[in-house]
């Protein structure tokens, strides 16, 4: 017979005092970071949410790319929605700033790389970034995705996922730049979905389009018979992101 110790379960009322009050303000603080930002959110819908490198600089084609496509994105009545830092996130707003639609900048406190440019109409600080991700898409009627890194990765698998499992209504997940991910989207049909681990018609939940106006088209011919508004089935699963 193994002699094996079992893990420790610490009860709740058995916490420092010190310790369980912490925790019960934390949950206070979630809940105010959320509130905040669901008010300051709630009007800018439709949206679109743009994930980038922190890293691109104004000279690199990729950053100019997204300043144009953020720009045609607002002049057509859309928000644009970035991460409010620098890189591709700052072309995003900066191509939306002076546009139709607001420029939003969901900043992440991080102690290097973030800091918040100055293209925003609307600029929200987090602290939490799961409650940053939550906002990113609960006010999204498309992702377009320039390339980036390990942050950008993150945010297109979990739009992914939201959508592929039900979580979140159907939108466009659009990857810009084929030529930096064609190697992911063919290991991910010649790997993933080839070893069973995803359907062949979850790769019908992204695409690769590089021209800045058919990227626009592609998110309208998307919406063309069901419109922008949430029907009441779509928002109330919105609650449950």
């Amino acid at each position: 017979m193994h002699n094996r110790k079992l893990p420790t379960m610490v009860e709740p009322e058995l916490l420092n005092g010190d310790d369980a009050n912490h925790e019960s303000w934390h949950a206070f603080e979630i809940m105010a970071e959320f509130v905040g930002a669901t008010e300051n959110l709630k009007a800018i819908t439709p949206a679109v949410s743009i994930f980038g490198s922190a890293r691109t600089k104004p000279d690199h084609p990729y950053y100019q790319r997204t300043e144009e496509i953020a720009r045609l994105l607002s002049d057509s009545g859309f928000s644009v929605i970035s991460g409010g830092g620098p890189g591709i996130m700052e072309a995003a707003n900066k191509g939306a700033y002076p546009g139709r639609g607001a420029s939003v900048g969901l900043n992440i406190r991080l102690p290097f790389e973030q800091h918040g440019n100055p293209y925003q109409d609307i600029g929200i600080s987090f602290k939490y970034f799961f409650m940053r991700k939550v906002m990113f898409v609960k006010y999204a009627s498309a992702f377009v995705v320039m390339p980036g890194g390990f942050g950008t990765l993150d945010e297109l698998m979990e739009a992914i996922t939201l959508v592929q499992t039900g979580k979140s209504r159907k939108i466009p997940i659009i990857l810009v730049g084929t030529q930096f991910w064609t190697g992911l989207v063919d290991w991910l049909r010649n790997t993933l979905v080839a070893e069973g681990m995803a359907s062949p018609a979850d790769m019908d939940l992204i695409q690769m389009i590089d021209e800045p106006q058919q990227i626009v088209d592609a998110i309208f011919k998307h919406y063309e018979t069901t419109g922008f508004e949430l029907t009441a089935a779509e928002r109330k699963l919105q609650l449950y992101l």
